[in-house]
């Protein structure tokens, strides 16, 4: 036979070479600069927040991961490669005149080095970015500690599946990968090297290429007896069957034998494939793999269908008990279920109007703002200045002032440098003058000031309060005392928030930094507090610069000594990249602790893998009718625990980590990782927790399975008829239609009530269960949030035999009966005028005296772009009873009789119409162009003077284009205005209409 003599290749010139290796830097710098450029802001960053240990043990570990797993890919790839070459004929006979491998051999062995390297090379590269993202498991596998539990099946700790098996399945994962691209390179490589011949009959193998390939099988089909091992632990994830997650019958009496027997199978298969490659004999291993094809068939799918089919079906609620209480144990304990005290209520008491007013403990605090409802109002009447503005969701929380505990409505008044105009859009106002927000508003949750009349009336708001730099005690909450302190802080300014989407500028040095804007009377402030990264060396200006694609960072003279640049500004933000293994609660909130606004944010750890334990889709159970809140990634979980709360400080941004279940072994693997960056929960100040609340993404969740795992007998567990529903929203639009779907669920409601079982008030997070595919009440739950008895979840549940009359409405019947009603009709004026948009506000559920009180706020807004939502009635259901009123207190009369209104908030003027069309905007945003009238009170008769003098002195600095004057104005205006108001809040003044100051 001859031999096909090689083609000679065309050599590269040594210009074109250059020009290749060039070309070759430029892609690899802009491949790679982009991602060191990242590196390095985001190694600024850490150091800004203290946790740089983070950042250098999570790229230190991706490091290495890429190193190894490159280095284990590439290096089989390039041994197998190797090896086929080296073996491959020395004499390769030509099969044809037109040989079409002839071509692409010569190429190869005219460039053997770039072949044999470059490929491998490449293929490592895939795979180490590919592999180094999965850093945490291989840390919980390093880190990983007991549970102290044990599966029922196999007797192996919990922890052996959450840190031990991920590792061990993933790590098989990548030796099945190197197997399979050993094999095909090998395949390939014999094959164009003349070891592998498909000419002639049956074509030819040669020796080396047989034992090469027989080997590298017998590898694969070993390391699949490995894999059904392991295959037998995830067992206990089986979702065979549809109602529940872990091992069925068939699982344990068809599948996990089935598992053995393959194991056995497949390791006499790779005996015989190993045996086959130095016996030259190919028939050995072709008789094993049929057999290990044929028996995985027969054992492993078509007895356990069998067994599945004739055996269980037919016996299922018997077959599957054992399961199933397997998996109700396992589930409650996953999700913190195991403590829930269960209590019989009736639903069906009969409360009287003595019974009522003497209720002290949540009649006085039922909520009236809907924070989901009211953010447009705060804008308007408190957010002062266009850059200001408000989450779209606002806050609740409870506050002790004057002696007295109840909730407010809370929210951090923060930039929002989408609502700048005009010149404030340029890159030196935007980024370097309105930087920062001003205030913590509070207004009391179960209070308004005036009662609505009608669609013109003005009236329906919170009394708000803004504790700010030039109210820094908080002044205003009280409408009967306006100057008596509210909720104080010490430091007021907001730098870090949920609308704060945007890099920052700050400090500097006076005469070159343009001064940042602060109040009507300070536009000069420079900041001086810890937070940001230092931008006044060239080298981080030019990052910067680059970073941003913003050349003015690099150019600009206002950036001088003391100048740094605050990015990666939003809390939920800043937390998750400190702890990028903690799954952050979607609706972070700010509250007050010691003097210092901080935001707070929940944190859980969760895991996939526990025994037995049901699956839910967090994204799904977390869903339901709020707006504004962040939304879960629908990652599949069956093990959460609310470990840490996290607090970033609004003005510096200092996130810290505290641990709020010492106990969770998920949190211990974590801090083994990263020693000391959560503290432990004894470091939790008194104050800090007593503005703790149990976090809703949790409550969801739990309530989801909650409406499952309240059963206690796999019987009935399997029968699924005393199975509870999460009510759709009633309130949203279409929600009171049964038939309609894609409706979001209800939210849980924080409320500050008292539930049976409880000697007081306590805040808590509650909501409504109907009966399965029913919308009558079946029970209610609420979990506590007071430090003394954090996270205790109560059920109220309701007789399951109830019928006909015993049975209680649930909240889709309630909103039905609300909106049917003969007074809501007869409302034409206010609720059917087409410029009045009619805003249902939550539907809150209290237990009381036997029976349920639902509460519901009725807010109407203007048609046109400078109104805002007004509470104008007030929605009242107990038992067959519907109250409806302007005032909580009147429509507690029409259900419950005379006096039953004792103990109910009122508002704290009278109602007063007014003719105008649209509520009044704040005298800050929108300076009155008329004064107030005066009255009989004297200090009225100042504040009106003083009102007219500012307004005089606002108008003459306008004029004149004197900014400074204006702003005096502004604060003159402002302090007179609250002036006015106090004075029309004093017992002897006379009721007047007037806009509301910017306060509150």
């Amino acid at each position: 036979m001859a031999n096909r003599p090689p083609v000679s290749l065309p050599k590269l010139s040594r210009r074109s070479r250059i020009l290749l290796i060039i070309a070759a830097v430029i892609i690899l710098a802009l491949l790679l600069g982009a991602r060191l450029l990242d590196t390095y802001v985001n190694w600024l960053w850490f150091g800004e927040v203290g946790a740089r240990e983070v950042f250098s043990t999570v790229v230190l570990t991706r490091i290495v991961l890429f190193f190894a797993i490159g280095i284990f890919i590439g290096g089989t790839l390039a041994l197998s490669l190797w090896i086929a070459y080296r073996t491959r004929p020395v004499f390769v006979p030509v099969s044809g005149a037109d040989d079409p491998l002839s071509r692409y051999r010569s190429a190869v062995v005219g460039r053997i080095r770039l072949f044999g390297i470059g490929i491998p090379l490449i293929t490592g590269l895939i795979a180490a970015a590919t592999g180094q993202g999965d850093w945490q498991r291989v840390q919980l596998f390093l880190h990983g500690t007991s549970f102290g539990q044990t599966d029922p099946e196999f007797g192996n700790d919990i922890g052996f599946y959450a840190f031990t098996l991920p590792f061990y399945q993933w790590l098989l994962g990548w030796l099945f990968v190197a197997t399979t691209v050993s094999f095909i390179a090998a395949l390939i490589a014999h094959y164009l090297f003349g070891g592998i011949r498909l000419a002639g009959r049956g074509g030819q193998l040669a020796g080396p290429a047989r034992v090469q390939l027989a080997v590298t099988a017998g590898i694969f089909v070993l390391l699949k007896a490995v894999d059904y091992f392991f295959d037998r632990y995830n067992l206990l994830f089986s979702t065979r069957n549809s109602l529940f997650d872990g091992a069925t019958y068939t699982d344990l009496n068809a599948v996990l034998p089935a598992k053995l027997i393959l194991l056995c199978i497949s390791a006499i298969c790779a005996v015989a494939f190993f045996v086959g490659a130095f016996l030259r004999n190919i028939q050995l291993p072709a008789i094993a793999l049929v057999l290990l094809i044929l028996s995985g068939v027969l054992v492993g799918a078509a007895w356990p269908a069998i067994l599945e089919q004739f055996s269980v079906k037919p016996n299922a609620n018997q077959k599957e008990a054992l399961s199933i209480s397997r998996n109700m144990a396992a589930t409650k304990d996953a999700f913190g279920l195991n403590n829930v005290q269960y209590e019989d209520y009736s639903g069906t008491g009969q409360a009287s109007a003595a019974q009522i007013s003497a209720d002290s403990t949540t009649v006085p605090n039922i909520r009236l703002l809907d924070p989901n409802v009211l953010a447009p109002t705060f804008t308007q009447r408190v957010g002062r200045e266009n850059f200001y503005g408000f989450p779209a969701k606002l806050d609740i929380d409870r506050y002790t002032v004057d002696g007295k505990t109840q909730d407010y409505i809370v929210a951090a008044r923060e930039i929002n440098t989408a609502n700048l105009t005009g010149n404030q859009t340029n890159w030196i106002n935007k980024h370097m003058v309105y930087t920062h927000g001003n205030g913590f508003v509070a207004a009391q949750a179960n209070t308004i000031d005036r009662a609505v009349s009608s669609a013109n009336s003005d009236g329906g708001y919170p009394i708000a309060a803004t504790s700010d730099t030039q109210n820094p005690t908080g002044a205003g909450l009280n409408p009967a005392n306006p100057s008596q302190p509210g909720i104080e802080v010490q430091q007021p300014r907001i730098y870090y928030g949920e609308l704060t989407n945007d890099y920052a500028i700050v400090g500097g040095q006076a005469g070159k930094a343009p001064g940042e804007y602060d109040s009507a009377t300070d536009g000069d402030y420079r900041y001086d507090g810890a937070g940001g990264v230092p931008i006044d060396n060239w080298f981080n200006r030019l990052a910067f610069a680059a970073k941003y694609g913003e050349r003015n960072i690099l150019f600009s003279d206002a950036i001088s000594d003391g100048s740094k640049i605050m990015y990666n500004r939003d809390p939920r933000e800043r937390v998750q990249k400190v702890a990028p293994w903690l799954t952050v609660d979607g609706d972070p909130y700010p509250a007050v602790v010691d003097g210092k606004i901080q935001w707070i944010v929940d944190g859980y750890t969760t895991l996939n893998n526990y025994p037995y334990s049901q699956s839910t889709q967090l994204g799904e159970a977390t869903e339901d009718s709020l707006s504004g809140v962040a939304r879960q990634a629908n990652n599949n979980i069956n093990y959460i625990r609310n470990s840490v709360k996290a607090t970033v400080d609004a003005f510096d941004g200092t996130v810290t980590l505290y641990s709020v279940d010492d106990k969770d072994p998920v949190l211990k693997a974590w801090e083994s990782v990263f020693p000391g960056i959560v503290k432990p929960s004894s470091a939790i100040s008194p104050d800090l927790r007593a503005h703790f609340r149990y976090p809703e993404d949790l409550f969801k969740v739990q309530r989801e399975l909650l409406a499952r795992y309240h059963v206690s007998d796999p019987q009935e567990f399997y029968t699924t008829n005393t199975f509870w529903n999460v009510p759709q929203d009633p309130t949203q639009e279409g929600g009171t239609n049964l038939d309609a779907s894609g409706l979001a669920n209800q939210p849980g409601y924080y409320v500050l009530a008292e539930t049976p079982g409880q000697t007081g008030t306590t805040f808590q997070l509650t909501s409504s269960l109907t009966a399965l595919q029913r919308q009558y009440l079946a029970a209610w739950m609420s979990v506590s949030s007071d430090p003394s008895d954090y996270g205790t979840i109560r059920v109220l549940r309701l007789p399951t035999t109830a019928a006909g009359n015993s049975q209680v409405d649930g909240p889709v019947q309630v909103q039905n009966k609300f909106q049917s009603d003969s007074r809501f009709a007869q409302e034409r004026t206010l609720f059917s005028n087409q410029s009045v948009t009619v805003i249902f506000g939550n539907l809150i559920t209290l237990p009381l005296e036997g029976g349920f009180l639902y509460v519901e706020p009725v807010y109407i807004q203007q048609r046109n772009q400078n109104s805002y939502p007004q509470l104008a009635r007030v929605l009242v259901s107990y038992g067959s009873k519907v109250g409806f009123a302007s005032t909580l207190g009147d429509a507690l009369k029409q259900v419950f009789g005379d006096g039953a209104n004792q103990q109910a908030t009122s508002p704290t003027q009278p109602s007063t119409p007014t003719t105008s069309t649209s509520p009044p905007a704040s005298t800050t945003t929108t300076p009155p162009t008329t004064v107030p009238p005066a009255g009989s009170n004297s200090a009225m008769d100042k504040a009106v003077a003083d009102i007219q003098a500012a307004l005089s002195q606002l108008r003459a600095a306008q004029q004149s284009g004197d900014f400074t004057a204006q702003g005096q104005a502004l604060a003159a205006l402002d302090t007179a205005s609250r002036e006015f108001e106090a004075a029309q809040s004093a017992p002897a003044a006379t009721t007047t209409t007037s806009a509301p100051p910017p306060g509150g």
